[in-house]
């Protein structure tokens, strides 16, 4: 997958894709970050890409100009069809479901707003769509799509040592969150292992993982059972908790 990235601090982003599974995945040749900064598009002795908004009001807005123009070098550099993600407060959501979807596309353009946001002619005229990874505001989009590329990057083929890790993550394949995991020792001063997973029973472990799955999901985010892929047996185990069984 081909990654562009539109940010007056792309070697952030580049930085941030050196290490862990997403180091990996480029190094592999499964992923590539590429880098666009609005500030090499600028006209003028300072390269300004920022000016007040009009109305008045504090902050600055990114102009429409330089940005433009690094977003058509951007496309100018690879034929290949690409949707442009404004990463913003303003955004729908991101989850699994969507991470997903990016993953299987075949390039992800990426735009980071920086200021109080980008003029929105430019948004209107050149954004197919908007995320956001979360209801907060930061200091810009470069963290944001660093939490995209990232989570996009673990689930291209090859990018993980075992591919069963990502199929058994928290919110993925049935939108459940995850069982609670334990390695060596089995004693510690913390506690011990639970039994069944030292029992060598493969069906109880998945029978306890799967119940435990379903427990953490009914304490901590109820509304995902909502939408969760469950059966019988989810069922009558999710109704003996509510009953206080």
């Amino acid at each position: 997958m081909r990654v562009d990235v539109v940010s007056l601090f792309p070697d952030f982003v580049a930085g941030c894709a050196g290490f862990g599974v997403v180091g990996r995945a480029v190094e592999r040749g499964l992923l590539s970050v590429n880098g666009w900064n609005p500030r090499d598009y600028a006209e003028g002795n300072y390269r300004r890409v920022d000016d007040r908004p009009f109305g008045g009001g504090p902050g600055m807005v990114m102009m429409i100009d330089p940005l433009r123009a690094a977003i058509r070098a951007a496309r100018a550099a690879d034929p290949a069809p690409a949707r442009l993600v404004y990463l913003s407060p303003q955004g729908r959501p991101l989850d699994q479901p969507t991470v997903r979807e990016l993953a299987s596309r075949e390039r992800l353009f990426l735009l980071c707003g920086r200021y109080e946001g980008v003029d929105e002619r430019l948004v209107r005229a050149e954004v197919d769509e908007e995320l956001s990874i979360g209801d907060y505001v930061l200091s810009g989009g470069e963290l944001a799509a660093a939490v995209v590329i990232d989570a996009v990057a673990r689930l291209q083929e090859g990018a993980l040592n075992d591919a069963e890790s990502a199929a058994q993550d928290s919110f993925d394949a049935d939108g459940l969150l995850d069982c609670p995991h334990y390695t060596k020792p089995a004693s510690h001063e913390l506690g011990d292992v639970p039994d069944v997973l030292l029992s060598g029973n493969h069906a109880e472990i998945d029978r306890w993982r799967r119940q435990q799955a379903l427990l953490r999901t009914w304490q901590r985010r109820p509304e995902l059972l909502e939408k969760a892929t469950l059966d019988d047996a989810d069922r009558r185990f999710l109704a003996g908790l509510q009953a206080g069984v």
